[in-house]
């Protein structure tokens, strides 16, 4: 009886990255179908176990246009879609997917960053920065005050303090005689 070894997935529009991770495969079998079939076999470890991963992908595929890659951890497969679309899943089948199917995160883009307009060669379009006053030229802030004070909040606070002061007598308090109690 064979195992499955980890597949992981990606995709854009016109392309999905299948990486099997399978280190040292021996034997390595791929049988693609334009009807979305995915078919890998190999053997890997000292005692040549097989290894079988059979797929329905969601949709058409062209298998004249994908390609295949081999390391000596893994074998990675360019499955180029029939039509350039981005597919809700995987494979046909719904539900639970297989366990030892995995999302690619290293390779993922989410169908909106595709274009290239967000993620690292983000687009801001017509936005000004020189606006921002990001550490260019004069500047209200003083390091010495902390942020979100105001140099008038303190002194009316002190203000108010000291007219409350003024208005109400301070009762004296003897001295005590008794020993204070230690902890």
């Amino acid at each position: 009886m064979s195992r499955h070894p980890t597949v992981k997935w990606a995709q854009r529009s016109d392309k999905l990255f299948i990486t099997v991770e399978l280190p040292d495969a021996k034997n390595v079998k791929l049988k693609l179908e334009p009807e979305g079939k995915f078919f890998f076999s190999a053997t890997a470890g000292a005692d040549n176990v097989p290894y079988e991963v059979d797929l329905d992908l969601f949709d058409k595929i062209n298998v004249d246009e994908s390609k295949s890659s081999s390391t000596s951890r893994s074998i990675v497969y360019l499955v180029k879609k029939a039509e350039d679309k981005w597919w809700s899943r995987l494979i046909k089948q719904e539900g639970l997917r297989p366990v030892f199917l995995k999302v690619d995160w290293d390779k993922w883009v989410d169908e909106d960053e595709e274009d290239g307009k967000s993620g690292p060669d983000m687009d801001f379009g017509d936005m000004d920065f020189s606006k921002l006053n990001m550490g260019e030229g004069p500047s209200d802030f003083n390091p010495d005050v902390p942020e979100g004070d105001d140099d008038d909040s303190d002194t009316e606070e002190v203000e108010e303090e000291e007219d409350f002061a003024r208005s109400e007598p301070k009762a004296a308090v003897p001295p005590s005689t008794e020993p204070e109690a230690k902890a």
